[in-house]
C-alpha cells in the first residue's frame, strides 16, 4: 500500500493544483464529480465529454443548477456561484482535453469500452498528465494495461453523490507511481474529501460492503417483502438496500460488480437472479419502518449482519484497506450508523462469533475469520499517528462531526502520548486536525443530554472530560497545538491546555456555549485569566458573547505564537516550536489570574441573540471565584461546579434540545 503520511496535509504536493481537468461521461456521476471539483477549485478549467451532445447539455445544466441551489439556500454567494459556472465547458472532442493536467472517466462500467477511452486519451494529454477511472470494480491494472505511462494512472472511486459525499477510493496498484497516490490523497483531502487507499482488488473496498449487503438482502426475498428487509435494516444504515438501489437505479451495478467478484472469488457472490428481472423495489422509505415478525426480523438481521461481519473480516485480513478508512467509509459513503467493526464491540464477541458461524453455514464459502476477532479491534479509530524527525504528530480525523472530541478520541490522544512520552527519540509533539477546515468543532455532546437536570453528574462529565488536559498540564515534554482551521469550544480548551500554539492565517476560534445555555467545563473560565490576563477582555467576550476572534488577533495578543499560509508551513512552526520548548517549558499553573477591569455581562451574544441571564451569572461567579482561587486544581474545580449548575438550567435543557434538532434556541421567558 505504499509509504506516506496517514495525514495526507502532512506531505508537500509534488504537483500543482490542476489547472484544466476533463471529466469523460457526462450522464450521472461525471457531473456531480465536476461540480464538486469547481466548488472546490473555482478557479480551474472544467470541460464534460461525452459521445452525446444532449449529456453534456445535461450535465452543464446540471452543475448550473446546484450552483443555483446553493445559493437560494445560503451555502453560497452569488459571486462565489459565478465563479463555479465559469470555465465550464462541453465537447464531443477529445483534442479539448489537450492541455488538462487530469483526466478523470466517469463512463459504463465496461472495461473494453475504458480501454478504448484511454487510448484516445493518451494520444491527446501529455505524458505526465493524470489520468484516473471512477470504476466502482474493474482493477486498475486491467483498465491501464495498454496505456504507455502507466504510472501517473490510476483509480479514483467517487461514491454518490459525488458533490457532497466526502467518501473517495485511491488504488494503489503496482503499476501507479507512489507520487501519484500521494498527490491525489493531498488534493482530495485538501478540497474537503475523504481519501481512502485500497489494493487492487475486485470492487476494493467499499464495494465489496455495499454490493454484497445488497446482494444478501436480495437473496432473502424467498423469506421476506425489500419493506421488511429495509425496515429491518433501519437498525444498521438510514436507507435501506432496496431504497438505495431505487434511488440509484443499482439493480445493473450489483450485477455486474457480484459477477466479476463471482468470476474471481468464488460462487458465492454471484448475484441474485432477480435483479435481473426488477426495475423498482416496493420499499418503505427510510424514518418509516414496517412491523416486522419477530423471527423475520431475527433472521434477515443475523444474515445482514453475517455479510457485514464476513466482508470485513475479509478485507481486512486480506489487507485490501484500513480498519479506520473502513469504519470511516462505511458511515460517509453508505450511510451506516456504526461502523461494521463498531457493530463487533457493541454486540461483543460471543455473540459476533454466533452470527458469523450462523453465516457460515447459511452461506458456505464466504469469508471466515482468521484470527481472535479481537485482534480486528486493535487500531486508533478517531486519531492518526505520523512521525515527522523525531516528533509525534496527531492528527484529530472525525470529518463527519469536524474533528469534535469524544471519550474514545480524547483517549486514543491519550495513549498515544503516554506511549511516547518517555521515549528519549520522541522530542515532543503535535496535535492537528485532519482536513483543510477545522482543528476542533469542540467536544461532542454524546451521553451529556443524559445528564441535564443532574448537577452531580454532569459536574463529574466535566471532570472526566478533562482527563487529557489535566495530563497535558503536567508533561515534561512539549506538546504544540497546530490549528489548521477552527477550533471551538471544547478543542480551544484543547490547544489552550497545549504548551505553544500556531495557526493558518485564516483559523479562528470561538467558545459558543453560552449560546447553548451553558458554561464551558473543562479550563476556558479558568486558564486565559492565569495564562494570558493581558489578554483578559478579549477571553471575557469570547465566554460571555461567545465573540468569534481571528487568529491574527489572538497572535497580535500573544496567545498564538505564529501564523502560517499553509499546512506544511504550519506543521514547520510547529516542530520550531517543539524543539524551542525542549527543557523550557513554562509553567503558568501557579501565575494569579487578572480579571477585566469591568466583568459584566450583558444577556445578548455577539450574533444579537438572548442569552440566559441565569446562565450568565453563574459564568461570572466562577470566573470570578476561580479567579481568585489558591491554586491551578481548585480553580478547575470550581469551573467543573459551574458547569454542573448550569447542567440544571431550562436555559440548558432549551439550548442541548436546539442543538440537537438544528435550531435556534429560545431563551425568551427564561431567567
Amino acid at each position: 500500500m505504499g509509504n506516506f503520511f496517514a495525514n495526507p496535509l502532512l506531505q508537500a504536493p509534488s504537483r500543482a493544483l490542476p489547472r484544466h481537468v476533463a471529466i469523460i461521461g457526462a450522464g450521472t456521476i461525471g457531473p456531480d464529480i465536476g461540480y464538486y471539483l469547481k466548488s472546490a477549485l473555482p478557479q480551474i478549467r472544467l470541460t464534460l465529454v461525452d459521445v452525446a451532445q444532449s449529456a453534456i447539455d445535461q450535465g452543464l445544466q446540471r452543475c448550473r443548477d446546484y450552483a443555483a441551489k446553493a445559493v437560494a439556500r445560503g451555502k453560497m454567494s452569488e459571486a462565489q456561484a459565478a465563479q463555479v459556472t465559469t470555465n465550464l465547458f462541453g465537447t464531443l472532442d477529445y483534442g479539448a482535453m489537450r492541455d488538462c493536467d487530469w483526466v478523470i472517466e466517469a463512463a459504463t462500467e465496461n472495461l473494453d469500452l475504458k480501454r478504448r477511452i484511454f487510448k484516445q486519451v493518451e494520444q491527446v494529454v501529455d505524458a505526465n498528465a493524470l489520468i484516473t477511472s471512477n470504476t466502482s470494480s474493474l482493477p486498475a491494472a486491467r483498465i491501464f494495461a495498454e496505456l504507455h505511462h502507466r504510472g501517473r494512472a490510476t483509480v479514483t472511486h467517487f461514491f454518490a453523490p459525488a458533490w457532497r459525499n466526502p467518501a473517495v477510493e485511491i488504488v494503489a496498484w503496482p503499476g501507479a507511481d507512489a507520487e501519484v497516490i500521494d498527490y491525489l490523497r493531498w488534493l482530495f483531502c485538501a478540497t474537503g474529501k475523504l481519501p481512502m487507499v485500497t489494493t487492487d482488488d475486485v470492487c476494493f473496498m467499499l464495494d465489496r460492503i455495499f454490493d454484497n449487503w445488497c446482494n444478501e438482502a436480495a437473496l432473502l426475498l424467498d423469506r421476506a417483502t425489500a419493506a421488511e428487509v429495509d425496515s429491518v435494516a433501519a437498525q444498521f444504515v438510514h436507507a435501506g438496500p432496496f431504497f438505495v438501489l431505487n434511488l440509484a437505479n443499482g439493480n445493473p451495478i450489483i450485477t455486474e460488480t457480484n459477477s466479476l467478484q463471482a468470476d474471481e472469488e468464488g460462487e458465492h457472490y454471484r448475484p441474485a437472479p432477480i435483479f435481473r428481472s426488477v426495475q423498482k423495489w416496493l420499499t418503505v422509505p427510510p424514518g418509516k419502518p414496517l412491523q416486522v415478525e419477530p423471527e423475520t426480523v431475527s433472521l434477515v438481521r443475523d444474515r445482514l449482519l453475517g455479510i457485514l461481519f464476513s466482508q470485513t473480516v475479509d478485507i481486512l485480513d486480506r489487507r485490501i484497506g484500513d480498519p479506520a478508512d473502513l469504519e470511516l467509509g462505511c458511515k460517509t459513503a453508505f450511510g451506516f450508523k456504526h461502523g461494521p467493526l463498531d457493530l463487533m464491540r457493541q454486540l461483543g464477541e460471543t455473540e459476533s462469533r454466533r452470527i458469523l458461524a450462523s453465516f457460515a453455514a447459511t452461506r458456505p464459502g464466504m469469508p471466515e475469520p482468521k484470527k481472535p476477532l479481537a485482534r480486528y479491534q486493535q487500531f486508533f479509530r478517531h486519531v492518526l499517528v505520523d512521525d515527522i524527525d523525531g516528533i509525534k504528530v496527531i492528527t484529530l480525523r472525525r470529518p463527519e462531526a469536524r474533528n469534535a472530541l469524544n471519550d474514545e478520541m480524547t483517549d486514543e490522544i491519550l495513549e498515544v502520548i503516554r506511549s511516547h512520552e518517555n521515549d528519549p527519540a520522541v522530542q515532543g509533539f503535535i496535535i492537528t486536525g485532519f482536513g483543510p477546515k477545522a482543528f476542533c468543532a469542540g467536544a461532542e455532546i454524546g451521553r451529556f443530554v443524559g445528564m441535564l437536570g443532574d448537577e452531580r453528574a454532569s459536574s463529574q462529565y466535566s471532570r472526566d472530560c478533562s482527563r487529557l488536559l489535566i495530563h497535558l498540564d503536567s508533561m515534561n515534554k512539549p506538546v504544540v497545538a497546530a490549528l489548521n482551521g477552527m477550533a471551538l469550544g471544547g478543542g480551544l480548551e484543547l490547544a489552550m491546555r497545549c504548551h505553544a500554539i500556531v495557526a493558518l492565517d485564516d483559523a479562528w476560534m470561538q467558545l459558543p456555549e453560552i449560546t447553548l445555555g451553558i458554561v464551558p467545563g473543562i479550563g476556558a473560565m479558568v486558564v486565559p485569566f492565569r495564562r494570558w490576563g493581558h489578554a483578559a477582555e478579549t477571553f471575557a467576550a469570547m465566554l460571555g458573547r461567545a465573540e468569534r476572534v481571528s487568529a491574527s488577533k489572538l497572535r497580535d495578543l500573544g496567545v498564538i505564537d505564529a501564523l502560517a499560509g499553509d499546512v506544511p508551513s504550519l506543521m514547520a512552526l510547529a516542530k520550531e516550536r517543539v524543539r524551542s520548548l525542549a527543557d523550557r517549558i513554562v509553567d503558568w499553573r501557579n501565575k494569579p489570574a487578572t480579571l477585566p477591569a469591568a466583568l459584566s455581562f450583558s444577556p445578548v451574544s455577539a450574533a444579537g441573540a438572548p442569552l440566559s441571564r441565569q446562565v450568565l451569572e453563574i459564568l461570572e461567579q466562577a470566573i470570578r471565584d476561580a479567579a481568585a482561587a489558591p491554586t491551578l486544581e481548585v480553580a478547575l474545580e470550581i469551573g467543573y461546579r459551574a458547569f454542573g449548575r448550569t447542567a440544571c438550567t431550562a436555559a440548558a435543557r432549551e439550548g442541548i434540545a436546539a442543538f440537537g434538532e438544528g435550531r435556534t434556541p429560545n431563551f425568551a421567558n427564561m431567567p
